[in-house]
C-alpha cells in the first residue's frame, strides 16, 4: 500500500478545521490540524506535510507567517490560503511568500484539492472586461493598510486618514471583528 499523503491544516476555526480533517482522511490523507500560528513550528518538528491549507485571518495573526515558514521549511510543499477577507495584496503576498493557491471561503476539499494539483499558471484564463469599482478599489486600499499594521483598526484609521469609528462601520459592512 502506498504511504498516505500528509496534509497540515492551519484553521482558528475548529468546527471547520474538523471537517475538513474528515473530509481529507476519507481521500487517504493524514491530516493534522492545528489552530493557531504560534503552535506551527512545535508541529512541524513531528509532522512533515507535502500539503498545507492556511487560514489567511487566524484570530489575529496572520496566516502570511505560517505560509512563510511553511515554504522555508519545504519549498516543494503545495499550500494554499484560504481566507474570508480576500484581496489582491494579500493574494499577491501569500504567492510571494510560497503558496501555490489563494482560494476565497467558502471553498470546500473539492476545491482545496484541485488548487493543490494546479502548480502552473494558465495563460488562457479569461481576462476580466469589467473595470475595479470604486468600492473595491477602496475596500482592497483598506485591506491593504489593514495588514500592514497588523488589523490594528486605531492605527490603520489614522493612516487612511480617517476617523476610528468611520472605518469600524466599513468594516463592520464586512463583517471584520474591530479591535
Amino acid at each position: 500500500m502506498s504511504e498516505r499523503r500528509r496534509l497540515l491544516i492551519v484553521e482558528d476555526d475548529t468546527g471547520f478545521a474538523r471537517t475538513l480533517s474528515r473530509s481529507f482522511e476519507r481521500r487517504g490523507y493524514d491530516v493534522r490540524a492545528i489552530h493557531d500560528a504560534a503552535a506551527l513550528p512545535e508541529m512541524l518538528d513531528q509532522f512533515a506535510p507535502e500539503f498545507a491549507v492556511v487560514d489567511l485571518r487566524l484570530g489575529g495573526a496572520s496566516g502570511l507567517t505560517c505560509v512563510q515558514l511553511l515554504h522555508a521549511r519545504d519549498a516543494a510543499m503545495r499550500i494554499v490560503v484560504l481566507t474570508g477577507f480576500a484581496s489582491i495584496s494579500t493574494a499577491v503576498e501569500a504567492i510571494k511568500l510560497g503558496a501555490t493557491n489563494y482560494l476565497t471561503k467558502p471553498s470546500d476539499s473539492d476545491d482545496i484539492e484541485r488548487a493543490f494539483g494546479r502548480v502552473e499558471g494558465d495563460v488562457a484564463v479569461d481576462l476580466a472586461v469589467r473595470p475595479t469599482s470604486i468600492k473595491t478599489l477602496e475596500w482592497e486600499h483598506i485591506h491593504q493598510v489593514l495588514a500592514e499594521v497588523d488589523f490594528n483598526v486605531s492605527e490603520a484609521a489614522r493612516r487612511l486618514g480617517m476617523h476610528r469609528r468611520t472605518l469600524a462601520r466599513k468594516l463592520d459592512k464586512r463583517h471584520l471583528p474591530k479591535s
